[in-house]
């Protein structure tokens, strides 16, 4: 029997759902806090969405998207073009390539596995940006990115598998 035109609708919108949330994820990121006094610091939250549905769903979420998104927060924040796609199509590389070890894992590994990853791609992006500009940027504040980064990875992952359950289930 073939599916409908609206059960077909409903499969291409459920398998998109990775796509929009980690796009949602890079425009609060992008959003400006106008702190005063404070530089603008803020965790990497494209790289946890990116991290997460590398691990859990990564027939839904491939390279294109990740280097997509990342172009798209390079242009959204004016970091260097292709910085932030170098680091999320690198950390969606890393954790492909072993997905054997991730899979069935406990949370307390992924999250260990992402201070990892998270360290190396903020590594990458520092490099980078510190290439495309032709200075050091201060480590310090790649430093507190990275451990915010860290930090929220719970409640963002925590969030991202309430979507999972809710709007992907077996698409």
């Amino acid at each position: 029997m073939r599916p409908t035109l609206w059960q077909r609708m409903d499969v291409m919108a459920r398998h998109m759902v990775p796509f929009a949330l980690v796009l949602m994820l890079v425009l609060i990121a992008a959003t400006p806090t106008h702190v005063p006094g404070m530089v603008r610091v803020g965790p990497m939250l494209s790289l946890i969405g990116v991290y997460y549905w590398s691990v859990y769903r990564p027939d839904l979420f491939r390279y294109g998207s990740a280097f997509a998104l990342g172009l798209f927060e390079d242009i959204l924040t004016g970091a260097p073009l292709g910085s932030g796609a170098l680091m999320l199509v690198i950390a969606s590389a890393i954790v492909v390539g072993q997905y054997k070890f991730f899979n069935g894992k406990p949370f307390i590994v992924t999250w260990w596995a992402f201070a990892i990853v998270a360290l190396a791609a903020a590594g990458a992006r520092w490099l980078a940006v510190s290439v495309l500009y032709g200075d050091i940027v201060d480590l310090q504040t790649i430093g507190v990115e990275y451990l915010l980064t860290v930090a929220l990875y719970p409640v963002v992952g925590w969030l991202m598998a309430r979507a999972q359950m809710l709007l992907i289930k077996d698409a």
